[in-house]
């Protein structure tokens, strides 16, 4: 067990290592000066070399890429030049933006997608079923950023059912804490605070989450048919089992090993998906602060943000695995075999 968290633990370190390194040279990519942009549009031909120089862009290029991962051991992502602020000061102040809005969205999508595959694998066949899948095609075929787009116009602007954009509503805003406004509203005690940051929160999660409860309908749909087809519950039917016992109590314990990892990796592209549903909604989060890095070339911005993203989903695949490993005891066993 200790070996295969150690194996695991290395692995995701060594992934986040190749996304650190993939991302550094992709910047090198990228059109135009970044010590220009840190000097300023009207910057002399001086500021702009004292620039590069503060910035170590005037080192050779292995010297640059050692010191790089040498400040990222030490939590220094660099400088913002468009903020005049430690790139790591302001994903501080705008990750757990992303992150609340990715954590509801996984919460709702659990909440609908687990029960309606559920339902579709108890009436296999049935219309139940045949509506259910219809709606998981229709579902996983819409682009997220057109669905935003769509109930941003419908359900806000021309109903005016939910807040069009925004965290919070104006005097509503909490005391920062944490970033997540959920979170410090909780904090600051204010109920008031609390239900206008999850009104806000309604259109962005919906839209985020309708692609991915396709997947998981799917998903809970394939594997509790599977599990209800063995030889153990039908040995349970014959004993007069009912259906939804069954599946409370035997086959949803036994597909919950492949829906945990197909969440797992849900996480991850749901904070990916979450940068088209931030722009849309205009939410000061982490796909704001990217989408505003890239437009103004601030190179240091953009290796940190893509760097949080790409070690969020690692982390999220560490955390599925372990929690794999103690819930379902086929992986263990698999898992501790293959070890041994």
């Amino acid at each position: 067990m200790t070996r295969f968290v150690l194996r695991r633990v290395g692995l995701a370190a060594l992934s986040v290592w190749g996304v650190a390194t993939l991302v550094f040279f992709m910047t090198k990519l990228i059109p135009g000066d970044p010590a220009r942009v840190a000097a300023g549009r009207t910057a002399t031909a001086e500021q702009v070399a004292q620039a590069r120089a503060r910035l170590g862009l005037d080192r050779p290029f292995a010297e640059q890429y050692l010191h790089y991962l040498g400040g990222l051991v030490h939590g220094d992502l660099g400088w913002s030049a468009s903020t005049k602020q430690p790139v790591a000061s302001d994903l501080a102040l705008v990750v757990p933006v992303t992150l609340q809005l990715v954590v509801v969205t996984m919460v709702l999508t659990v909440a609908v997608a687990v029960p309606l595959g559920t339902l579709a694998a108890v009436r296999h066949g049935r219309s139940a079923d045949t509506v259910t899948r219809l709606v998981a095609i229709l579902g996983g075929g819409v682009p997220v950023f057109w669905l935003a787009l769509m109930l941003q116009w419908l359900l806000a602007a021309k109903l005016g059912w939910v807040p069009i954009s925004g965290s919070s509503g104006f005097g509503h805003a909490p005391p920062v804490v944490t970033g997540a406004t959920l979170v410090d509203s909780v904090l600051a005690g204010s109920p008031t605070d609390l239900a206008d940051s999850a009104w806000h929160l309604v259109l962005p999660a919906v839209a985020l989450s309708a692609p991915f409860m396709a997947v998981v309908v799917r998903n809970v749909r394939s594997a509790l048919l599977g599990v209800l087809g063995t030889d153990y519950v039908a040995f349970a039917v014959s004993k007069g089992v009912g259906p939804w016992r069954l599946v409370r109590h035997h086959a949803l314990p036994a597909a919950a090993g492949s829906t945990l990892a197909i969440l797992g990796m849900q996480f991850g592209w749901m904070l990916g998906a979450a940068v088209l549903v931030e722009s849309v909604f205009a939410m000061p989060g982490l796909g704001t602060y990217l989408q505003q890095a890239v437009v103004n070339q601030d190179t240091f911005a953009v290796l940190g943000g893509v760097l949080v993203t790409g070690a969020v989903f690692v982390l999220a695949g560490l955390v599925v695995d372990l929690v794999q490993m103690l819930i379902d005891p086929r992986v263990r066993a698999s898992h501790l075999g293959g070890a041994a």
